[in-house]
C-alpha cells in the first residue's frame, strides 16, 4: 500500500516539477536561480522518477540518445549564443555591448540573450545530472 501511496503522489507532483524548473531557467535573469538551478530541479525531477518506477522505466522515458543529444547540443546552443557578439565584432557572450536589444528591466524578455544561453546551460545541466545517476546505478555484471 505505502508504495502504491508513493507512486500516485509522485506522478502528480513530477509535472509540477518539471514546470517548475523551466520556470527557474526562463526567469534566472530577473529572479533568483538560474539555469543552472532550473537543470537541477529538472535532472532531480527524472532521478526521481527513475528511484520510484526503477532504472528501466526511467531510461525508457530519457533513452541514452536523448540525453546524449541534450548534452551536445545544449553545450552548441550555449556556444552559438556566444558567437553572436562575435559576429558583431564583439567580446564572446557580448551582450548589450553587442547591440542587443535588453527591453524593460524587470520584463522576461529584459536580458537579452541571457535567457536564451539559460535554456541551453539549464538542458545540459539537467542532462548530465542524468546521466551521472543512471551511470552510477548500473550494476557490473
Amino acid at each position: 500500500m505505502k508504495d502504491f501511496i508513493l507512486k500516485r503522489v509522485v506522478v502528480i507532483i513530477l509535472p509540477f516539477l518539471c514546470v517548475y524548473g523551466f520556470y527557474v531557467i526562463l526567469h534566472g535573469h530577473v529572479s533568483p536561480g538560474g539555469s543552472f538551478a532550473g537543470g537541477i530541479i529538472l535532472g532531480l525531477s527524472i532521478i526521481a522518477y527513475s528511484t520510484i518506477f526503477g532504472i528501466e522505466k526511467g531510461k525508457a522515458k530519457i533513452p541514452e540518445k536523448v540525453l546524449v543529444w541534450t548534452e551536445s547540443y545544449g553545450t552548441l546552443w550555449y556556444g552559438l549564443m556566444g558567437m553572436v557578439g562575435i559576429v558583431k565584432g564583439f567580446p564572446f557572450l557580448a551582450n548589450k555591448l553587442a547591440g542587443i536589444d535588453v527591453g524593460v528591466p524587470g520584463a522576461l524578455s529584459s536580458g537579452g540573450l541571457i535567457s536564451l544561453i539559460g535554456i541551453g546551460v539549464g538542458i545540459r545541466v539537467a542532462s548530465t545530472m542524468v546521466t551521472l545517476f543512471f551511470t552510477m546505478m548500473e550494476e557490473e555484471p
